[in-house]
């Protein structure tokens, strides 16, 4: 498998706590790789095929692939391979779901099945469905679930790497490493975790923010005491005046 026949970028975070990742989407079906191809092509690069420990992990994958099929990308179906498959035979198909295990030797039990998957039999590695342009099926769209599938198929597939340390990387946004010599064609740049890593800044600034609210606040409340006192003597100040010329006034007359 050449550089030219995968659109993909690999993308990681200058916070350098995130992991990689590299989604490898082929255009041309023929070119789409099995379970097994997909994994040795993620470690030959030092990454492993992707698993994934929690919901907030899934999130962000989800979040890039809708980056990648945005409008002008020319990109549009296709499952992608993950990590997870299952090796035994003859296990019943009560226990086949708890069989599936993750190939870089994650602990994580964090699925997320379509509707009535694993069907198990002899579809043992799992894919994570990307289909826009079908019809929903019972469990809604095939978006971003997991299906279990031949592991001779051919999908594309996403690689995991540990953090990578960049300290020339922008502050707050993911960077981008490992780019082939023909970006314009090949490469499908996929940027996402920008809104995740903003959190990290905005969070320690509230506390600030509100401490300038309290005091512009008192401002305020000073300025206005202040102008309803002046306010208040000003009435009496007339009064004053008018009752001296009167009495002035009732002396001239006598």
């Amino acid at each position: 498998m050449t550089a030219g026949s995968a659109h993909s970028q690999k993308v990681c975070f200058a916070d350098f706590k995130h992991p990689c990742y590299k989604m490898a989407y082929f255009h041309e079906l023929s070119s789409r790789v099995s379970f097994q191809e997909a994994r040795l092509a993620c470690e030959s690069e030092g990454g492993v095929l992707l698993s994934l420990e929690n919901e907030a992990e899934q999130k962000l994958i989800e979040s890039m692939l809708q980056n990648l099929t945005k409008p002008g990308t020319g990109i549009s179906d296709g499952d992608f391979w993950i990590g997870l498959w299952r090796n035994g035979d003859g296990q019943t198909s009560g226990a086949c779901p708890d069989l599936y295990q993750w190939s870089d030797g994650s602990s994580s039990q964090y699925r997320n099945w379509y509707t009535d998957e694993p069907s198990c039999g002899s579809e043992k590695c799992v894919v994570m469905y990307h289909q826009p342009t079908a019809n929903p099926g019972l469990g809604g769209p095939y978006l971003y679930q997991w299906n279990d599938d031949r592991c001779n198929m051919k999908h594309n597939y996403i690689c995991k790497y540990e953090p990578e340390i960049n300290p020339t990387a922008p502050a707050e946004k993911p960077y981008l490493t490992n780019q082939p010599a023909d970006t314009h064609q090949n490469v499908v740049v996929t940027e996402a975790g920008i809104i995740p890593n903003l959190i990290y800044v905005v969070i320690p600034t509230i506390p600030l923010l509100l401490l300038i609210l309290v005091a512009f606040g008192t401002c305020c409340f000073q300025m206005l005491h202040k102008s309803k006192g002046r306010t208040k003597t000003s009435p009496n100040q007339s009064t004053l005046w008018i009752s001296k010329s009167t009495r002035k006034e009732s002396g001239m007359e006598v």
